[in-house]
């Protein structure tokens, strides 16, 4: 980490717009440039970055962005601590095959993968529960008409930088609404100065509800396309199944894809009822796709 000196201080870059950056600090929000450096070593400030600012200037400018945990492309975000990705329970109808491959993408950028489903007041989530409990991750599950949920919600987001993640539809933006009411005007009126819903690049912001706690505001895409948050290697999309992780070493033969192979441990321990038939199956689908993709450009 880059020493902090008597014109340096450190901050969390929260917003982006135009080639500025807004920066909070122990001493309140900077709006900052940054070095033109930063283009010659193929770096682009994104919210979440840890920046140190130089402040001995009539604008405050980022001199450096410190390591990043993690990053996403698009959007662009860094330093998650986890992706909540958000399904409904109906309407939209929940696309397993998407929420695996949106799992497997953040658990290869180590990016815990946090599954919200919503609208249960209009459909039960039982069996997508059970299926990622059984799995290993943090289930919520809520109701924006009456709050069910909501509460369990906000604490698990508590001391955490967080990204919300799902098609247009699913109740996003009537969640974050649900847990965090005193950002609803605020959401507005930047929706408005960056022209959400006109088909026009946006920004991310984080928000902060909390000492050390962020979410990041992402509505406005209409549609989630896996592949944007990031690629997935063939050879390493066992390990982004962690339910898989226990049994990947106990195959019959060596260089086992898990698809059909004879003494295949992960398919024996689907046939027993360990891993879930729904989760193997899009492991497959997710396999292939990435084994294709990377035939295609040898």
């Amino acid at each position: 980490m880059k020493a902090v000196t008597m014109n340096n201080i450190n901050g969390k870059i929260i917003k982006s717009v135009g080639g500025f950056f807004h920066v909070e600090t122990a001493d309140g929000v900077l709006l900052c440039t940054a070095r033109g450096v930063f283009r010659h070593k193929d770096i682009t400030p994104v919210a979440g970055d840890n920046v140190v600012v130089d402040v001995n200037e009539n604008t405050p400018v980022i001199t450096d962005v410190l390591e990043r945990r993690n990053y996403i492309v698009r959007p662009p975000l860094a330093n998650l601590d986890a992706a909540i990705i958000v399904a409904s329970t109906v309407e939209p109808k929940p696309n397993r095959l998407i929420l695996d491959k949106l799992i497997a993408i953040f658990e290869n950028k180590e990016i815990e993968p946090v599954l919200l489903f919503t609208k249960i007041d209009k459909r039960e989530e039982d069996e997508l529960r059970a299926i990622y409990e059984k799995a290993g991750f943090t289930v919520f599950s809520v109701s924006n008409t009456d709050n069910t949920g909501i509460d369990k919600l906000r604490n698990y987001l508590q001391n955490k930088t967080c990204a919300f993640i799902g098609n247009t539809g699913v109740g996003k933006s009537s969640t974050l609404n649900s847990l965090f009411p005193e950002l609803a005007l605020e959401t507005a009126e930047i929706s408005k100065k960056l022209g959400r819903g006109k088909h026009t690049t946006r920004q991310v912001e984080l928000f902060g509800f909390a000492e050390n706690s962020y979410i990041a505001d992402t509505p406005g895409f209409s549609t989630v396309e896996a592949a944007k948050y990031g690629e997935l290697i063939s050879d390493n999309v066992a390990l982004c199944f962690r339910e898989f992780v226990p049994f990947l070493d106990k195959c019959k033969f060596a260089g086992c894809r898990h698809i059909k192979e004879e003494g295949c441990a992960v398919i024996n321990a689907m046939e027993s009822g360990i891993i879930s038939e729904s989760r193997l199956e899009n492991y497959v689908r997710i396999y292939e796709d990435s084994w294709a993709e990377e035939r295609n450009y040898k």
